[in-house]
């Protein structure tokens, strides 16, 4: 009965405005669908909203752990200068360039020649930058520290990589116990500097660097 009088109404008013009657016959019984399918317009779009943006964040997350994986460590900065020169690395740190705010590896490599070189590594792909002789007057003391080990500076950076992300790799020539100096710096940005045996590979924290801290904070 009630589509007999929308019709009806529809047709009266086709007589008198002409084309005006389609706009009229769409506002009937079919207004239902017509909101039920925008309504699931919307919904489809809202959904694909939603997905876009966890696109979107999982990109981010893939970039963010991407450019974390990127991040030559200190072995493999060794590994790189000493495939460019041969020797014995006696360190390795990272430091910035002196023409720019880049970030390098600076590993200090002892040739078979007592040549000492610094080598350059990028620290984002691991290539060698570039490399120069320095001039240093501790060869003997170098020598005589590392004669009779077994542990190189690579071996000692991934022993101390346990306790988190290596910044330095050193020798400690001086004094009576000989050993590897390594810093390390953890997600939360806390420093500690170890010593990594040069025989064992045993890695302790270093007491002489806490009671340094502990004195400062006196």
């Amino acid at each position: 009965m009630k589509r007999n009088i929308v019709i009806a109404a529809v047709t009266a008013a086709t007589l008198i405005g002409g084309g005006t009657a389609t706009a009229l016959a769409t506002t009937g019984d079919g207004g239902g669908s017509a909101q039920q399918t925008a309504n699931t317009r919307l919904s489809d779009d809202d959904v694909r909203d939603d997905q876009d943006d966890r696109d979107d964040d999982k990109g981010q997350d893939d970039d963010a752990a991407q450019a974390a994986s990127g991040d030559v460590t200190a072995p493999e900065a060794i590994a790189s200068a000493l495939k460019h020169t041969p020797g014995t690395v006696v360190s390795a740190e990272l430091d910035d360039e002196d023409d720019s705010d880049k970030v390098i590896w600076k590993v200090d490599v002892l040739s078979g020649d007592n040549t000492w070189h610094s080598v350059h590594v990028d620290r984002s792909n691991g290539k060698v930058l570039g490399a120069h002789a320095d001039d240093e007057d501790d060869t003997a003391q170098v020598r005589a520290a590392l004669k009779g080990s077994s542990v190189t500076a690579e071996q000692a950076a991934k022993a101390a990589a346990g306790k988190g992300t290596v910044t330095s790799v050193d020798l400690d020539e001086d004094g009576k116990n000989k050993s590897w100096e390594a810093e390390t710096r953890k997600s939360g940005g806390a420093e500690q500097d170890w010593k990594i045996d040069l025989n064992t590979s045993k890695v302790t924290a270093d007491r002489a660097d806490d009671q340094d801290d502990a004195d400062d904070q006196d």
